[in-house]
């Protein structure tokens, strides 16, 4: 399975950007997927994941009330909306898909990734 992922660019302090992530294949729909980011000399940390029906759904905690995950198995993508950024939110944004469960808040938990997406937010 091949990720794209779209939408990132530079806002304001308070300002929103929605990213979108699309699968090559009409197959995401058996994924798990996850949102993870990495910002410079620090580690890749997990920002949100969304189950295969979208039924289940996990934040962190530095996100939560602020960013929105969901998917349309129908148009085979897997959005995030995120909203109220704030600088600390600045990272390449990157969505992953995992065949299993077994570690999803984990980049090791996740089998396929996309190229990445930079966000930054200026103060």
């Amino acid at each position: 399975v091949q990720l794209q992922a779209s939408g990132g660019g530079s806002v304001q302090a308070g300002g929103s950007l929605r990213l979108s992530c699309a699968a090559s294949a009409r197959t995401l729909s058996s994924y798990f997927v996850g949102w993870f980011r990495q910002a410079p000399g620090k580690e890749r940390e997990f920002v949100s994941g969304i189950s295969r029906s979208g039924g289940s759904i996990d934040y962190a905690d530095s996100v939560k009330g602020r960013f929105t995950i969901s998917r349309d198995n129908a148009k085979n993508t897997v959005s995030l909306q995120m909203n109220s950024l704030k600088p600390e939110d600045t990272a390449v944004y990157y969505c992953a898909a995992a065949r299993g469960y077994s570690d999803p808040l984990s980049p090791e938990g996740y089998d396929y990734w996309g190229q990445g997406t930079l966000v930054t937010v200026s103060s």
